[in-house]
C-alpha cells in the first residue's frame, strides 16, 4: 500500500510566501483599478494571480466562512479573508464592509446586502441565517463578510446556530476589532502595566428591557473599558461611570471611522465629554475608550500619521 503523502504547505518556503503576498497585493490593486504601483493596470493580469492563490485555498462548496472584514482600511484585512473573497461563489455582507474590501469580490460573483443600522434592519438576524443556509445548501460556497471581528458584537452565535440546524459546515475567519484599530491608529495601547491590567468590551446597546450596565463593576481604574455602538450614551456612560466612583477628570476618548482616512477622535474628561461631543459632533460608528491609557495620546510618536490634525480635539 502506498503510504500517504505529506501535507504540502500552502507556502512552503521564503519566495512562495512573497509570491502568494504579490498575488493577493496586485489582485487587490487591480479590483480598485490600479497596478501594484498606483497606476492604472489590466485586471486580465490580476485575475491570472487570483486563480493562481484559488488553487492553494480553501473555500469549499456547500460551507459558510464567517470573515471579519476588519475595521475598513483595506490593507488590515487577512490574507485569508482576502483568499476567500478571491474564491467565494457568493458574499452575503454587512453596512459596515467598506468599498474597497467589496472591490475584492471579483466580478460576476453573488452578492447579497443584509446592513443594519440603529433602528433600520434591512433584512432580519432569521432571514439572514435562511439564506446562508439556501445558499450553501445550492452548493455554493459562501462568505459572510462582517464589520471588525464576527465574534465581537457580530451577532455570530445566530448565524452559526441558523448553519448547526440546518447541518451546514462553517469556519471562522477572525478581523481586527474596532478596539484594536482605533487605539492602535490613536498610537496607544489598550492595555499597560502602568495603567491597565485588564481589558472589558461592553456593548452601549440595551438589547433587553432592565439590561443597564452594571456601573459599579465596570468603575476601575486597573482597566481600560471599550464602549461599542454607544455614540448616542456618551453623556449615560460618562454620567453613570462618575456616579459609580471615577473621578471626574477620568480620561475618555472618542474615535470615529477608526482606521479610515476620514477618521477623527475627541480626547477630554468624563465630566466634559458630553460638553465636547456636543461642541464637535463625531459620525457614526464611533468608538469610546475609557481608562488611563487614553492619558498616553498626548505623548505617543505612533499616532500622528492616521489620526488627522484638524479632526482631532484634546
Amino acid at each position: 500500500m502506498r503510504a500517504p503523502s505529506k501535507p504540502r504547505s500552502p507556502f512552503a518556503s521564503p519566495d512562495a510566501l512573497r509570491r502568494g503576498f504579490s498575488a493577493l497585493a496586485r489582485l487587490g490593486s487591480a479590483r480598485l483599478g490600479l497596478s501594484p504601483r498606483g497606476r492604472a493596470g489590466r485586471v486580465g493580469e490580476a485575475d491570472d494571480d487570483a486563480a493562481r492563490v484559488s488553487r492553494r485555498g480553501e473555500c469549499r462548496p456547500g460551507r459558510v466562512h464567517l470573515v471579519g472584514a476588519g475595521s475598513g482600511d483595506v490593507e488590515l484585512l487577512t490574507l485569508k479573508a482576502a483568499r476567500l473573497l478571491a474564491q467565494a461563489d457568493a458574499v452575503v455582507y454587512d453596512r459596515l464592509v467598506g468599498e474597497e474590501v467589496l472591490a475584492l469580490i471579483p466580478a460576476g460573483r453573488e452578492r447579497y446586502y443584509v446592513g443594519k443600522a440603529s433602528g433600520h434592519h434591512s433584512v432580519s438576524q432569521d432571514e439572514i441565517g435562511a439564506l446562508l443556509v439556501t445558499l450553501a445548501r445550492q452548493g455554493k460556497s459562501v462568505v459572510r463578510l462582517k464589520g471588525g471581528d464576527p465574534g465581537v458584537f457580530g451577532r455570530m452565535g445566530e448565524e452559526l446556530a441558523a448553519l448547526a440546524e440546518a447541518d451546514v459546515p462553517a469556519e471562522i475567519v477572525p478581523g481586527i476589532t474596532a478596539a484594536s484599530a482605533a487605539c492602535a491608529s490613536m498610537g496607544i495601547p489598550l492595555t499597560d502595566r502602568a495603567h491597565a491590567q485588564q481589558l472589558r468590551f461592553v456593548t452601549a446597546q440595551l438589547c433587553r428591557e432592565g439590561g443597564a450596565p452594571d456601573w459599579q463593576a465596570l468603575a476601575r481604574r486597573d482597566e481600560t473599558l471599550v464602549f461599542y455602538m454607544g455614540l448616542a450614551k456618551v453623556e449615560a456612560i460618562c454620567a453613570g461611570l462618575r456616579g459609580a466612583g471615577l473621578p471626574d477628570d477620568w480620561p475618555i476618548m472618542l474615535v470615529a471611522n477608526a482606521s479610515l482616512p476620514e477618521q477623527a477622535a475627541l480626547t477630554g474628561t468624563l465630566a466634559d465629554m458630553p460638553a465636547r461631543l456636543a461642541e464637535t459632533p463625531l459620525p457614526s460608528p464611533c468608538l469610546i475608550v475609557v481608562g488611563s491609557v487614553v492619558r498616553m495620546v498626548e505623548a505617543t510618536p505612533a499616532g500622528a500619521v492616521t489620526a488627522r490634525p484638524e479632526a482631532f480635539v484634546s
